[in-house]
């Protein structure tokens, strides 16, 4: 077998792989008696098919099978002996001269998109800003907010106000005012906070049970979807009716803020750990400050990738990698779509070569125990999201259980690596860190 490697530029290359009889008799007659060994047809007993008449049905078949198989293996065993950093995956040009029912010897040419060759150079002349949330004592009053809110109790005012809920029987009422035989009829409920207008609003202020109240359907519902929805009607109904409805009030539900109590206290960090009203805000400050510093990271990781990407300007295969896409893509894509999400997945690609490009100089490795470690604090986040702490015995279970699944594992490791060079790059680079309030951190 005859393999050469043509450059048409830096970034574009093609393979031409040789093929000749010698490179595939063997495999193809392999592949013709595994055929027979398997073979039923009518007349014979089954393995016992003639070779003959094994080659007359499946012969070419196996042929283009045996053939690609060594066509894959050769093309991949020749990019990692001569170390080519490859893009995508080789693709085939087009082959439709090839006739394997006539011809011995055979020519395939593969296109390659390669690597462009960059160097990263991390030092204190590269400069990322290091955004941090200001914790302070308006956004601790803002979080006690919610956490009383969210502890509240449930109460039925006798008069409705701005917070409230209000149960109601809903009529659909006739030009005269009188209820319509047949028509619109719901128990539901309706809230002052999720009301778009504000006549409407007003309207809901002030009720007592046994009140009743006029609405317009479309000032009570801002969309034909939730029109829907909330009164059990047909989409179709929902787009073109225009009526009145009648609301009779039948409860009134409010949430009542938790008093800034032991019992909150006990509720939200467990019997007795914390004490008084000081040690709570305290605590909510801790809390705070370790989200937010998660959320600082996720800036700087931003900051860093546009950063670099920007600087170090690589230049991609570009119409090669389009052509690849197509083809890997595992649904039909059009030449439009493709050209619309190019640059997006461009900026992802150049990304993963700097950073493979930082892990490779700086001899960055990630072990198994780390990678055991990490699914560990992910289980246990998991758990946290329900209230829950996992036992020893549950982490080793499940840890062990995430990183047998190869998606699972990669991911794992991925996300350490990714750690792992944001930690380099904070150690190597300066940071320009820069404490702003929550709104202006958040505000894109």
């Amino acid at each position: 077998m005859n393999i050469t490697k043509h450059d048409i530029d830096t970034l574009n290359a093609e393979i031409t792989i040789s093929v000749t009889p010698t490179d595939y008799e063997t495999r193809v007659s392999e592949g013709i008696k595994k055929v027979q060994r398997q073979a039923n047809m009518p007349g014979f007993r089954p393995g016992k098919v003639p070779t003959g008449l094994i080659k007359k049905q499946y012969g070419t078949q196996i042929l283009v099978d045996e053939i690609n198989k060594l066509l894959n293996d050769t093309i991949y065993k020749y990019i990692e002996e001569n170390k080519l950093e490859i893009l995508g995956n080789p693709l085939p040009k087009d082959q439709t001269s090839v006739d394997f029912n006539k011809q011995t010897e055979f020519e395939f040419v593969y296109q390659l998109g390669l690597a462009p060759e960059f160097n990263v150079n991390l030092d204190n002349k590269n400069t990322f800003t290091y955004k941090t949330v200001k914790v302070d004592d308006a956004l601790i009053e803002k979080y006690l907010k919610d956490i009383r809110r969210n502890y509240g109790k449930p109460t039925s005012p006798e008069v409705s106000g701005e917070k409230d809920v209000v149960f109601v029987d809903i009529n659909e009422l006739e030009g005269a005012g009188e209820i319509k035989a047949g028509g619109i009829f719901k128990s539901t409920s309706v809230s002052y906070e999720r009301t778009k207008n504000e006549a409407a609003k007003a309207k809901l202020l002030g009720l007592k049970k046994e009140d009743k109240v006029v609405i317009n359907i479309n000032d009570l519902y801002e969309t034909a979807v939730d029109k829907s929805v909330s009164l059990g009607i047909d989409k179709e109904l929902a787009e073109t009716v225009s009526c009145n409805l009648q609301l009779t009030v039948k409860n009134i539900s409010r949430m009542e803020d938790a008093e800034l109590n032991q019992e909150l206290f006990d509720k939200v960090y467990g019997e007795g750990k914390i004490t008084n009203e000081e040690e709570f805000k305290n605590k909510i400050r801790e809390e705070l400050s370790l989200m937010f510093q998660a959320d600082s990271e996720k800036f700087l990781r931003t900051e860093v990738e546009n950063k670099l990407v920007e600087k170090t300007n690589l230049q991609l295969p570009d119409s090669f990698l389009k052509r690849w896409l197509a083809v890997a893509n595992e649904k039909p894509i059009t030449e439009e779509e493709i050209e619309k999400d190019y640059p997006n997945y461009s900026k992802s690609m150049q990304w993963r070569l700097i950073e493979n490009k930082i892990i490779k100089d700086n001899s960055i490795q990630v072990t198994p125990d780390e990678a055991k470690e990490e699914a560990k604090n992910f289980i246990k986040s998991e758990y946290a999201r329900y209230g829950q702490v996992p036992t020893e015995e549950d982490l080793e279970k499940i840890s062990k259980d995430l990183l047998s699944k190869e998606k699972e594992a990669q991911r794992i490791f991925e996300n350490l690596y990714s750690k792992k060079v944001l930690g380099l790059i904070k150690e190597k680079c300066t940071l320009d860190t820069k404490e702003v309030s929550y709104d202006e951190f958040f505000k894109n």
